[in-house]
């Protein structure tokens, strides 16, 4: 049940990219993006549809299908649970809430949430959205048995049971360590402050005012509301349709549905600074000797072409998302992947990246 981060695609991507990076208008190839979709869909994944912008220029495309063994297309404007692509618009609000002063980054969470972590005195509330925290990640520790969990309802307190059982896994603020544990606290911390959970704070202050109205927080609902590709899992000798499940197993840090224009969208605002305050804005694209590839809720990569893309991909069972984009927002990718019964080799990823990405 464990929940990603972008340097799974990313990373693949980088391993072979060469060329030099461009902005030359209408420069992508949209034959090149579908052929590259085509092999992800012959190499693990049952479905997939993207989203390409680059500068005025848009365009959808797709492969696979929307159902193991039929032949019904994937929805271009289907939903999908965008995992970790969360943990964005969690920190997006965070910072607003600093911008507006009702939060200080460099404070420890124990002035918010007092009593909730043992070392809630050491930590502050930077250091959960960077992730170097030291806290564990509980998604380690979530039982491996899918079936038994599948719709099981989890609280956040049920979370960080599991992750403060745990000793850190170092000092506060002397490493990095992707955990889901740090957006869990951020999620609470904005309940605390706000007074309202942190689904209704995203709602007021991203989805409602950039009127994303596909993208929701799906609480207890374990379906997926709207037109949308199904996903597999091989449980023993059965094909398994998995796209129902309760995904409060993400919390707030991975729990959200969206689609590819809807996170079009956010990524464009968040890249252009539209929903913070300038400082706050720079805040969330500031790296560190400690933290070299994460910011607060964004991650960093540079291309072997030499072009850099921040953004966040996500994992959640059965789909894989990938929002990216150019450091100044105007070319932009954002992808979603169902799962293939026995999974697959992800080839097509480095050749989608490249294309949209390279020259």
């Amino acid at each position: 049940m464990r929940i990603g981060v972008l340097g799974a695609v990313v990373a693949l991507a980088a391993s072979t990219l060469g060329g030099t990076a461009t902005a030359t208008p209408d420069r992508i190839d949209r034959q090149v993006v579908q052929q590259a979709i085509d092999k992800l869909a012959r190499n693990g994944a049952a479905g997939v549809q993207v989203r390409v912008t680059d500068g005025r220029r848009t365009f959808t495309a797709r492969a696979g299908t929307a159902e193991w063994g039929t032949t019904r297309p994937v929805p271009l404007d289907g939903r999908f649970r965008a995992g970790s692509v969360t943990k964005v618009f969690v920190a997006t609000v965070v910072l607003q809430l600093v911008g507006e002063r009702e939060v200080d980054l460099d404070a420890p969470v124990e002035r918010y949430l007092p009593g909730l972590l043992p070392d809630g005195g050491r930590i502050t509330v930077r250091m959960l959205l960077q992730q170097t925290s030291g806290l564990h990640d509980y998604a380690d520790d979530v039982p491996d048995d899918f079936e038994a969990i599948r719709f099981k309802r989890w609280t956040p307190q049920e979370m960080l049971a599991l992750a403060t059982a745990e000793p850190l896994d170092f000092p506060p603020g002397t490493a990095w360590k992707y955990s889901n544990t740090n957006y869990v606290v951020a999620g609470l911390l904005i309940e605390k402050v706000t007074g309202l959970p942190y689904a209704r704070a995203v709602e007021q202050r991203i989805t409602t005012p950039l009127r994303l109205r596909d993208t929701s927080v799906p609480g207890d609902r374990t379906g997926i509301p709207g037109p949308h590709a199904h996903a597999y899992r091989r449980i023993g000798d059965r094909v398994v349709d998995i796209t129902r499940l309760n995904a409060s197993v993400g919390q707030a840090a991975g729990e959200m549905i969206s689609t590819t224009a809807d996170l079009d969208r956010f990524l464009g605002a968040v890249a252009r600074g539209d929903l913070l305050k300038p400082a706050q804005a720079a805040e969330m694209t500031t790296f560190t000797a400690v933290s070299p590839g994460y910011g607060l809720g964004l991650e960093h990569e540079v291309l072997p072409c030499g072009a850099e893309v921040i953004g966040h991909s996500g994992i959640i069972p059965g789909f894989s998302t990938l929002m990216i984009g150019s450091a100044d927002g105007r070319t932009r990718l954002t992808a979603s992947f169902t799962t293939s019964p026995d999974g697959g080799s992800g080839d097509g990823a480095q050749d989608l990246v490249s294309e949209v990405f390279c020259d």
